[in-house]
C-alpha cells in the first residue's frame, strides 16, 4: 500500500531554490534515509510531508487513513506534564480507553446500584483494549523510557534538559506505533548504547520510515532505501547506505567519463570551426548549431562537496599536562585523580553516559574549568579550536551577515597548499554560495551554522582541536571530509562524540568516564573498545554461570547429607497423611470455583470481588501445601 506521493514538489525560500520537482512515493515496509547537504532541504521535506510547511509548487498525496508522526530536532512539549503524561499524548485512543477502565472501576466499587450499566461498559471497553494490546501501553513506555537512558517517570518536562526532551518525544513517537515515522536526526543527544538500541528496535519496526541521520553505522542498518537531495534534484537508490555509496562512485565515474568525452568533442569541433568552412550547407549549419548546443548544456557538478583547506600553526612538544587532577560537585566526583599527558599526535575519544563529566574534563583541559584538586599545564605553542555541540557563538552573533561573522577571524585565509584566498572564496569551498553570504545568520538551516561554525574554527588556525559532539547536525558529506581533514590534521584532537562511525575513523585511544569518577584508558578506536567490552561481558557471563553451578552442587549436597540424616518423625508422618487428603479437597473446590466465576459469575460486584479474592487464597494454599508435601516425601524414602 502507497502511504503518501509527492510529485513535481518545489520549495523556494527567496535566496535559493532548494527543492525542484521533487516526486517519490513511500510504500508500507519502506524504511528510507534522506541525505544531502546542510541547507538542502532535508528537514524542509520532512516538514512539507508533516504538513508544517507550505510548498511553492507540486501536488502531495496522503493515504487518509495513514498515521504519520513527525519527530523534529527541537521537539516542543508541555512543560506541566510528568515524563509519562508526555509521552502518552500521542497514544491517543489506547491511553484514553485504559483511563476509561481505570474510572469504571472506581465507578463499580461506589455505586452498586449501576452494577449492571457499569459492567455492561466495562466489558465493552475492555473487549476494546484487548483488540488495541492497550494493557501493555504503561509497560512499554517505562521499558522504551529506560532503553533512552530514561529512569524517572515522574519527573517534570520544565525539569529537564534539551537532551531529555529529545528523548522523551522519541519514546512517545514509538510508542503511538503510527504507520510512518518521520524522524529528524533521531540520535542527537542519545549515548552509544541508546543508539544501538534504537538501531535494534527500527530495524525490527514494521511501520514505515524516513529518516534523516548522520551515523553512518545506524543509516547501513536501517535502511533499505536512500534518497539524495543534491542542488535541488532528488535520487533513489535501492539499498542501504553501504550500496548507495558503491553506485554513487559508479555514477561519478560514468559522469566524470561522459564529460571528458563531451570535452574532447567541444575541442574537436571548435577546431573545426576556426578552419573557416567556405561554404555554409544545411549539413554544416546543423553541425555548428550542434556545436553552440553542446557549449551552452550545463553539467551538474559531481556532488556538492565541502573543501575544508586550511594550514595549522606549529606545535610543541609539550601540549597539556593533567596531574592527579580531580573534580567534584557536591557529592557528586566526576573526576578522580586523573593524571595523563598530551602529546602533539594524540586522536583522544571521551566516552560516556550523559552527565558522568565529559564536558567538564573538556573545560578543565581549556582552562575554563578549575580542579578541585591537582595541576593543569597548557603548553606555550598551544592554539585551541573549540567546537561546541550547542555553537553558542553563533546564537550571540545571530543578526550578523555570514561574510561579516568569519571577517571578524580574517579578511585573507592560507590554505594548505600554500595560496591565499579571499573569505568569500573560502565560504564558497564550504558550499556557501554568493547570495547566502551576504544573508543574516539566523536564515541558514541548523546545519548550515554548524558548518559556519566549523569553518570560522579551523580559519584560526589551531594546532588543539576540541570538539563536543561535532557530528550533531553536520550532513554525512561534510562528516567524511571532516575525518579526512584530521587524518592529515598536524596536531592533537581529542573528540566527545557519541557517533560509533566519527569514533572509529579519527581516535586511536579511548578515554571511558566510569563510575566514582574514574577515567580508564582503551588503545583503539570505539570498535576496538567495544570488543574488549564484549569479551568481558561474556567472561563475566561464565564466570557466573560457574558461580551459579558451584552453589547448586553445593545446595544438593548438603540437602542429600539432610535427607539421608533426618527421617520422619512421628508428627510429621501424620502430617504427612493429611496433606495426601487435604490437597485433592482444596483442588475440588477450587474447581468448582472457577466454574462459578467462569462459566456463571455473579451480577453483584461485590460478591464477584469476594469470590475472585477466595480462589486466589486457595491457590496460595495449594501451592504451600504441595510444597511441603514435596519435602516430607522426599525424607520418607
Amino acid at each position: 500500500m502507497t502511504i503518501f506521493t509527492l510529485q513535481a514538489l518545489r520549495k523556494n525560500f527567496g535566496i535559493k531554490e532548494i527543492l525542484k520537482n521533487i516526486s517519490f512515493s513511500l510504500n508500507e515496509g519502506d524504511k528510507v534515509g534522506l541525505i544531502g547537504t546542510n541547507g538542502s532541504g532535508k528537514s524542509t521535506l520532512l516538514k512539507i510531508i508533516a504538513q508544517l510547511e507550505s510548498v511553492d509548487g507540486g501536488d502531495i498525496w496522503i493515504n487518509a487513513g495513514a498515521k504519520i508522526v513527525y519527530l523534529p530536532q527541537q521537539p516542543s512539549l508541555d512543560e506541566n506534564l510528568t515524563v509519562l503524561e508526555q509521552v502518552f499524548t500521542d497514544c491517543g485512543e489506547q491511553m484514553k480507553l485504559v483511563r476509561e477502565y481505570e474510572q469504571l472501576s472506581h465507578q463499580l466499587a461506589y455505586q452498586p446500584e449501576e452494577i449492571e450499566t457499569l459492567m455492561a461498559q466495562l466489558s465493552r471497553v475492555s473487549q476494546r483494549i484487548d483488540a488495541l494490546k492497550a494493557w501493555e501501553i504503561e509497560t512499554n513506555a517505562k521499558i522504551i523510557l529506560s532503553q533512552l537512558g530514561i529512569e524517572n517517570f515522574e519527573d517534570r518536562i520544565a525539569n529537564l534538559s534539551g537532551g531529555y526532551r529529545k528523548r522523551i518525544t522519541l519514546a512517545s513517537a514509538l510508542l503511538s506505533n503510527p504507520d510512518v515515522l518521520l524522524m529528524d536526526e533521531p540520535t542527537n543527544h542519545l549515548d552509544a548504547l541508546s543508539v544501538e538500541w534504537l538501531q535494534s528496535y527500527l530495524s525490527h519496526y514494521q511501520g514505515a520510515l524516513l529518516l534523516i541521520t548522520h551515523d553512518r553505522y545506524f543509516l547501513d542498518q536501517v535502511t533499505n532505501r536512500i534518497l539524495e537531495i543534491d542542488q535541488g534534484d532528488l535520487y533513489s537508490y535501492s539499498g542501504n547506505y553501504n550500496y548507495y555509496l558503491q553506485k554513487k562512485i559508479e555514477s561519478q565515474v560514468s559522469e566524470l567519463s561522459s564529460q571528458r568525452k563531451q570535452v574532447g568533442i567541444l575541442q574537436r569541433e571548435l577546431e573545426w570551426l576556426k578552419r573557416g568552412p567556405k561554404a555554409r550547407s544545411t549539413k554544416q549549419k546543423a553541425r555548428i548549431d550542434r556545436i553552440r548546443e553542446m557549449q551552452e548544456k550545463e553539467y551538474k557538478q559531481i556532488q556538492n562537496k565541502v573543501d575544508i583547506s586550511t594550514i595549522s600553526r606549529r606545535i610543541g612538544k609539550k601540549v597539556v599536562e593533567l596531574k592527579e587532577v580531580s573534580k567534584s560537585y557536591g557529592e557528586r566526583t566526576l573526576i578522580k585523580n586523573f593524571t595523563y599527558i598530551f602529546s602533539p599526535e594524540d586522536r583522544v575519544g571521551i566516552i560516556g553516559p550523559n552527565g558522568s563529566g565529559k564536558s567538564t574534563l573538556m573545560n578543565i583541559i581549556m582552562g575554563q574549568v578549575i580542579p578541585d584538586s591537582g595541576t593543569v599545564d597548557i603548553g606555550s605553542t598551544v592554539h585551541l579550536g573549540y567546537f561546541d555541540q550547542h555553537s553558542e557563538d553563533l546564537i550571540v552573533n545571530n543578526n550578523q551577515r555570514v561574510i561579516d561573522y568569519l571577517k571578524g577571524v580574517a579578511e585573507l585565509v592560507r590554505t594548505a597548499d600554500g595560496n591565499v584566498i579571499t573569505v568569500s572564496q573560502m565560504l564558497e569551498r564550504f558550499l556557501f554560495p554568493p547570495d547566502q553570504q551576504y544573508a543574516p545568520i539566523y536564515k541558514l538551516s541548523g546545519g548550515e551554522r554548524r558548518r559556519l561554525f566549523l569553518l570560522r574554527i579551523l580559519m584560526s588556525s589551531p594546532n588543539v582541536l576540541i570538539l563536543d559532539e561535532p557530528t550533531n547536525d553536520l550532513d554525512v558529506q561534510t562528516l567524511a571530509v571532516l575525518e579526512e581533514y584530521l587524518e592529515e590534521f598536524n596536531g592533537c584532537v581529542i573528540v566527545v562524540s557519541h557517533d560509533r562511525y566519527f569514533l572509529d575513523r579519527t581516535i586511536e585511544t579511548i578515554f571511558s568516564l566510569e563510575p566514582g569518577g574514574n577515567i580508564r584508558q582503551y588503545p583503539g578506536n570505539y570498535s576496538t573498545y567495544l570488543d574488549y567490552k564484549r569479551a568481558q561481558e561474556e567472561k563475566g557471563k561464565e564466570n557466573k554461570k560457574q558461580e551459579v553451578k558451584t552453589r547448586e552442587k553445593e545446595v544438593f549436597l548438603k540437602k542429600s547429607k539432610f535427607t539421608q540424616s533426618c527421617k520422619l518423625s512421628f508428627s510429621e508422618k501424620h502430617e504427612y497423611k493429611k496433606l495426601e487428603e487435604r490437597i485433592p479437597e482444596l483442588e475440588v473446590k477450587k474447581e468448582k470455583l472457577e466454574q462459578i466465576l467462569y462459566n456463571n459469575p455473579p451480577s453483584d460486584f461485590i460478591k464477584m470481588q469476594e469470590l475472585t479474592e477466595e480462589l486466589a487464597q486457595l491457590i496460595e494454599s495449594i501451592d504451600t501445601a504441595t510444597g511441603r508435601w514435596l519435602e516430607l516425601a522426599e525424607r520418607d524414602i
